[in-house]
């Protein structure tokens, strides 16, 4: 497990419309700890998600794998994931289908991903017709099929209610302890407390700090991470 770890980012940097989006960041990223990428809108996080994932090529610098030659088992869920016109089951079929999974095993593992999530009852429902909540959980259940040793997680529960949120941070729990690489953007403080071990603070597009998520909250470095603790960093 995590053969493909370490992932170093390289002075990396994101130039899109003229504008610097994410400029010269240098990273390692190891297994196990929990990673939360936390800052205020608008400071960079969902691209520098997207290029640690690979959606995205950085502009100036280099974003390396662990080169042992293993196939990358990695996985993204996003704030709004995008639901096929299938039942939810058939989306994590799907998922399995992509990934090279034999069809043998394909209805198998689906159903098994769907009942770590908590949605084993509505398998036969239409996946788009399933609450915010249900709909991010069945995303979570896609990655799930795949085992993956790295999980990123674009702002997850951004447009759900505090029960909904506290379900997939439940789920997002159960990949931690099955030993995923968890990285978790986010601006929720709160959120950052209960599922992180180390914060990666982002601030303008730069690593403001990088610290254990106790020692961020208790005893900031920088001054733009002390203002977004208190709530008085601009949020744009």
């Amino acid at each position: 497990m995590n053969g493909i770890l370490p992932l170093r980012l390289e002075e990396v940097s994101y130039v899109a419309g003229g504008r610097t989006i994410i400029e010269r960041v240098d990273l390692s990223l190891e297994a196990g700890a929990s990673t939360i990428v936390l800052g205020a809108n608008g400071a960079g996080k969902s691209v520098l998600m997207r290029l640690m994932h690979g959606l995205l090529a950085p502009s100036a610098g280099r974003v390396r794998w662990n080169e042992n030659g293993a196939r990358r088992r990695q996985a993204m869920v996003f704030q709004r994931p995008v639901m096929l016109r299938r039942s939810a089951l058939a989306n994590v079929v799907y998922a399995l289908e992509a990934a090279g999974v034999a069809a043998a095993e394909r209805a198998g593992l689906a159903r098994e991903a769907l009942a770590e999530v908590g949605l084993a009852h509505v398998a036969a429902r239409p996946a788009r017709v399933l609450s915010g909540g249900e709909q991010q959980r069945l995303a979570l259940a896609r990655a799930w099929a795949l085992h993956p040793e790295v999980l990123f997680l674009d702002e997850p529960t951004a447009s759900l209610d505090p029960g909904a949120t506290r379900e997939i941070e439940s789920v997002i729990r159960a990949f931690d302890a099955a030993g995923t690489k968890i990285v978790m953007s986010t601006h929720s403080l709160g959120q950052a407390r209960r599922l992180g071990d180390e914060v990666i603070f982002l601030h303008q597009g730069r690593v403001a700090e990088r610290a254990p998520v106790q020692t961020f909250f208790k005893q900031p470095a920088s001054a733009e991470a002390a203002a977004f603790i208190k709530g008085e960093l601009p949020w744009t």
